[in-house]
């Protein structure tokens, strides 16, 4: 069975990116494909300290034990496809997501490239402006990673600023919808 993981790294739990990554994972529930949404936003992930110690160990862990970070990396391990959603603040994605990005793209190197030939897709809400270098910065990751990015008929966001607002933006629900089913289509192509 594919399957899909997503991370949320919006603080609001029923939020405009939690909206938006839903409306992706309809699409690929759609199409047969397991899905999983775990939210870490506000769940107090702690950016990378430098320690190298995955390079040491190479266990495919990070060596800081306290958060849940090492189980998003298992979970991603696990997927076939990932997702990484996040809000823009300050014409950039949460911290909670970088500190993911910034720790399992380190172990990933560190344990040569283990996330080579995933699906990845960013979801980004903002209110205005400013998304494009969030999108850049998730997408960043991904072609660090060596992963697979699916297109979709704009790039991947929702405008809007209050809870649920992003569902009245026509174009971008069916950017996440477009999204979701050219992302089913690639990873019924390659796994």
């Amino acid at each position: 069975m594919i399957k899909v993981v997503a991370f949320n790294g919006s603080p609001r739990k029923d939020g405009n990116t939690f909206r938006l990554i839903n409306t992706v994972l309809d699409e690929l529930v759609q199409e047969g494909i397991e899905t999983e949404l775990v939210q870490i936003g506000a769940k107090n992930i702690r950016g990378c300290i430098a320690c190298y110690k995955c390079f040491e160990n190479k266990n495919q862990r990070c060596a800081v034990t306290k958060d849940m970070l090492n189980d998003c990396i298992e979970k991603m391990l696990a997927a076939d496809g990932i997702i990484l959603g996040s809000p823009t603040y300050f014409a950039n994605m949460s911290t909670d997501l970088k500190a993911l990005i910034d720790r399992a793209g380190l172990v990933a190197k560190a344990n040569g490239d283990i996330y080579r030939r995933k699906v990845g897709a960013a979801v980004v809400a903002v209110r205005r402006a400013g998304s494009v270098h969030t999108f850049d910065g998730i997408n960043h990751f991904f072609t660090i990673s060596q992963m697979i990015i699916p297109g979709a008929s704009y790039w991947n966001m929702g405008i809007g600023l209050d809870k649920g607002d992003v569902e009245k933006d026509d174009e971008g629900m069916q950017t996440m919808r477009t999204l979701g089913q050219n992302m089913a289509w690639l990873l019924k192509k390659i796994v």
